[in-house]
């Protein structure tokens, strides 16, 4: 209990700053539209510090839009998204950011060290810039970090899949953020690099906020402390493991789950004619068929 002693107003302040401090993410009343199509509806969403927060949903459900909001790349229609108690567009040195796999070339000619470098300009800095030894060093104790030092040199088109997407969670640690975002970071990856990128995950949340975006949904029971469904509105957030209605009131279609070690989606028959339904004959966790270039 605390006890007023000071009129109030000093613990007041107090309180509220110590709760600002203990919340990352605050979602209120969240609507985006893109021109008259919604993309997410109402969303009321609090992330707290240290959290480790999965969304899932089908594609075209709003998860990469809502990624975009908390980054401030996409303006809210309606409601408000704060991020330690700032403004989206205030908290980028505090955020590091993993897109999706197909958003860069991989035929372009950069190194991986000099990826990993890009993460440490500042803003209103122009590329051509040159980067100090300390950002090297610290460029190169990332890479380290992540298991692909020794491919600081290569190409990046010299990788493969699970090697790139390291290479993204290096890059994005270079602004030393107390919160990272990640979208689709195991897809089109393979079974070994997918778990070397999980337990990868699991350390960093020792020491920051972490909000992934997956299809995986073989795994990601296991690995996240709380999970969010989104279906253009929130579905469901609580603890990981989804139980058979909230499956079926994110996919628009009878979903069974079943356990044997690790959760998974299998699909029910149906008539396929319900308005809606995400389904499409797959199981769940077959490791994604990617977002494309549609909004999701």
């Amino acid at each position: 209990m605390v006890r007023r002693n000071d009129g109030g107003s000093g613990a007041a302040v107090a309180i509220k700053a110590a709760r600002e401090v203990s919340t990352a993410v605050r979602i209120e009343g969240l609507s985006v539209h893109y021109g008259q199509t919604p993309a997410l509806e109402d969303v009321n969403l609090t992330v707290v510090d240290g959290e480790y927060l999965g969304i899932i949903g089908p594609n075209g459900g709003g998860k990469s839009t809502l990624l975009k909001a908390i980054l401030g790349l996409v303006p809210p229609t309606n409601g408000s998204v704060t991020i330690y108690g700032k403004n989206p567009k205030k908290s980028k040195s505090a955020i590091g950011y993993v897109p999706q796999f197909a958003m860069l070339d991989k035929k372009f000619p950069i190194t991986v060290l000099e990826v990993v470098l890009t993460g440490r300009m500042q803003p209103g800095l122009t590329p051509f810039m040159s980067f100090s030894k300390e950002d090297r060093q610290i460029a190169y104790q990332l890479l380290e970090r992540v298991g692909v030092a020794r491919l600081a040199g290569r190409q990046i088109a010299e990788l493969s899949g699970g090697e790139f997407q390291k290479m993204l969670i290096a890059r994005a640690l270079a602004v030393n953020p107390r919160l990272m975002l990640l979208d689709e970071p195991t897809a089109s990856v393979d079974p070994s690099s997918r778990q070397q990128i999980y337990d990868l995950l699991a350390e960093l949340n020792q020491e920051m906020t972490i909000i992934l975006v997956t299809h995986d949904l073989l795994a990601i029971s296991a690995q996240v402390r709380s999970l969010a469904c989104l279906n253009g509105r929130l579905v469901y957030h609580g603890e990981p493991e989804l139980n058979e209605n909230v499956a079926n009131s994110l996919y628009g279609c009878p979903v069974d789950l079943i356990a044997h070690g690790v959760p998974h989606r299998v699909l029910k028959e149906h008539d396929g004619g319900g308005h809606g339904c995400e389904c499409d004959g797959r199981a769940a966790g077959d490791g994604g068929d990617g977002e494309g270039g549609a909004e999701n």
